[in-house]
């Protein structure tokens, strides 16, 4: 086994390494979220964690790690007697991403169960991590109905496994610990909630900092036993700092002032729930009982706001997580000092480590140690920065000529609520909210006979594959005997997540009277949608004489909306090269994820005024890039851009070459949308060829 990274060699991030202390002092605080981009030790510290935690004492042969002194009277491998134990380390349990339920949960031996009456269960990722760590590595990656299981675990500190009414459930306690880089995806606002303190992390721009990290990697890599040797010390204290602080934790009193500012603080910043306000009870709890305290004081509120309550202040997918702290302070300062008790004499504060970079107890506040940035803008010399952390694309002179001159950008129009948009025909992409496919979970339509383990047993059809076999197989009981060529594995349909591809024309018509707010709101609106759908997305804009990828599909809708909103406008209009980079684009997005299918989202006037670097005449060319786009069985929607009392219908002699229907700005609001989708299908099924369709459905 290699020798883990000392959690006590971490360089900075000190509010990452006090949110996991608190939650290793106290697992009710209900885990840590960590969010940051590569390369910031997220990982490195939560592996490290494991090495601090207290060792546990276990019920010898027992799968479920049963404390001896209070065995589980439920447990599978019970029941048990009260007894001496042997006492393990706590585990560190990772969950791969593309782990299955029944790995996660466990899984349930169906034949046994019905042919025997045998509960005969194999533990599952939940059962190894109960009383230890489970980490989820880019959980913003993992299926929604996975991160619902174990966020149900978690607050029930118990898993339950139900598979046609054979049931089992043992205990599941543990501290959960997720890692994500926001570039890749968002987590629902519902799934953020349910983590209790999320940090954010950023790589340090101090030199001296960064050369420290580089020097304690280094000499870690070329001898892991030696390094750790020389951070033992550290070690051992912060060890026994969490050792002491869960003995105290029972005494620590919570007031009723240290509660009326908890819950003026969550009103004032205007949560959502009272979830956040139990959070920071348990938190503000574990903090006095970190500090050595018996009381909480209102530093200890203040710090719990800040790791609590700033993922749960979004109003909507694109609000950046954050916190107010001068509005805090405000709302802290209407309450009068607490008494000072005396400080215990323990660790110092600052933790161990030759520069005293250890684990102790960071600084309270912002700053370069906290993480938490300083709610300024950028100096005035710095080019703009994007959400993803991308330079934003700065105004170019148009090629190939202009259709006035190029204007800045302008800011969106208010987003509103669209209408679902989806691809026809049956799929089997990663599971989402817009288009039927084959799925894991969703309703049931049929049997089939399992490829592999068997996951969703249908009853009623393996049933009736072992009755003609009963008298054959010598029955002379109730029970019914089936043999593994008996069982049948539910088929079932529920919804796919797509990829978006929107391609916007930025030329010079766009920005006459004024219309790109409002396209820029359209656009908005529907990649809020593709947010709460589990889509991907991509940005195509065409202006001047060509066309760019301004955004590669991903799964974070934040960066494509960052992006959208500083895209200027003006020159000429290729739209044919622009639809040719889309068929580029979605050809190789064909080979990276073949069961991912496209919608493609155009937005234009329908105005070709250049054919960019192809050549030839620009309305011909996108003409012939629209048909190509129709044989090759993409799925399109042209949002028509035209305005003004005449109107010359180019948007909609495209729609027509790409085999989609056109719909207005107006028409893409929820209320006046209806039909729409029955637009697409049909669109599709009259203009695209026999193959294209059949291409389509598979």
């Amino acid at each position: 086994m290699s020798t883990p990274y000392p959690f006590t060699a971490v360089v900075g991030q000190a509010d990452l390494r006090l949110a996991l202390l608190l939650n290793a002092v106290s697992p009710a605080v209900g885990g840590v979220l960590v969010r940051g981009e590569k390369g910031t030790a997220k990982s490195t510290a939560v592996r490290a964690l494991s090495a601090l935690l207290p060792h546990v004492d276990v019920v010898p042969g027992c799968r479920f790690s049963c404390a001896p002194a209070a065995p589980d009277p439920a447990c599978p491998d019970g029941p048990h007697e009260p007894g001496s134990g042997a006492e393990r380390p706590a585990r560190m349990v990772e969950l791969p991403v593309g782990a299955s339920e029944d790995r996660l949960v466990g899984a349930l031996d169906i034949e046994r169960a019905l042919a025997e009456g045998v509960k005969a269960f194999e533990p599952g990722l939940l059962a190894d991590a109960h009383r230890g760590i489970l980490y989820v590595d880019e959980v913003n990656l993992l299926h929604d109905h996975l991160i619902d299981l174990l966020l149900d675990a978690a607050a029930m500190g118990a898993s339950y496994v139900e598979r046609e009414g054979v049931s089992v459930r043992h205990a599941a306690r543990f501290l959960l610990v997720g890692t994500m880089n926001p570039e890749e995806g968002e987590l629902r606002p519902q799934l953020l909630d349910r983590f209790g303190l999320t940090v954010e992390v950023a790589a340090s721009r101090e030199p001296e900092q960064r050369v420290e990290v580089v020097r304690r990697r280094l000499a870690y890599e070329d001898d892991p036993a030696g390094f750790a040797a020389r951070w033992a010390g550290d070690e051992s204290e912060v060890r026994a700092r969490v050792v002491a602080a869960r003995a105290l934790l029972p005494q620590v009193a919570l007031g009723d002032t240290a509660l009326l500012q908890i819950a003026a603080t969550c009103a004032g910043f205007e949560v959502d729930g009272m979830r956040a306000d139990i959070v920071m009870a348990r938190t503000a709890t574990a903090l006095a009982a970190w500090a050595g305290r018996t009381s909480v004081r209102k530093e200890d509120v203040r710090q719990a706001a800040l790791l609590a309550l700033p993922h749960r202040r979004r109003r909507n997918p694109f609000d950046a997580p954050g916190l107010d702290e001068d509005k805090l302070d405000e709302i802290l300062d209407g309450f009068p000092d607490e008494e000072p008790e005396p400080e215990p004499e323990g660790p110092d504060d600052n933790g161990g480590g030759p520069d005293g970079d250890g684990g102790g107890v960071p600084p309270q506040g912002g700053g370069p140690e906290t993480g938490h940035a300083p709610e300024t803008g950028h100096a005035p010399e710095e080019a703009p920065e994007l959400g993803d952390g991308s330079p934003a694309p700065q105004p170019s002179a148009p090629r190939g000529g202009s259709e006035g001159a190029e204007q800045a950008a302008v800011g969106a129009s208010e987003p509103f609520r669209t209408k679902m948009l989806s691809v026809p025909g049956l799929g089997e992409g990663a599971a989402g909210r817009r288009s039927r496919a084959r799925t894991a979970h969703g309703r049931t339509t049929g049997a089939q006979r399992p490829r592999g383990q068997l996951t969703k047993l249908h009853l009623a059809a393996t049933v009736h594959a072992a009755a003609p076999h009963q008298k054959a197989r010598g029955r002379s009981g109730p029970g019914l005997v089936v043999r593994k060529d008996d069982l049948r594995q539910a088929t079932r349909e529920g919804r796919e997540g797509n990829l978006v591809l929107f391609c916007v024309d930025a030329s010079g018509s766009m920005a006459a009277r004024q219309r790109m707010g409002a396209v820029k709101g359209a656009v908005l609106s529907l990649l809020l949608d593709a947010y709460q759908r589990r889509d991907k997305v991509g940005l195509i804009t065409f202006r001047g004489a060509g066309a760019e990828l301004a955004l590669p599909p991903t799964s974070s809708v934040d960066a494509a909306a960052a992006r959208l909103e500083r895209l200027p406008t003006g020159g000429r209009t290729p739209l044919g090269p622009g639809l040719l980079k889309a068929r580029e684009v979605l050809r190789v997005e064909r080979l990276r994820d073949p069961s991912r299918r496209p919608l493609l989202v155009v937005v234009t006037d329908g105005r070709a005024t250049s054919a960019g670097d192809v050549g030839g005449d620009p309305r011909e060319l996108s003409g012939r890039s629209a048909r190509l786009l129709a044989a090759e069985g993409v799925t399109s929607v042209v949002v028509d851009c035209e305005s003004g009392p005449v109107r010359l219908g180019l948007a909609g002699a495209l729609a027509a070459d790409l085999g989609a229907p056109a719909v207005t700005l107006d028409g893409l609001r929820a209320d006046s949308l209806a039909g729409l989708v029955k637009n697409v299908r049909t669109a599709v099924t009259h203009t695209a060829s026999p193959d294209s369709v059949s291409r389509r459905a598979a």
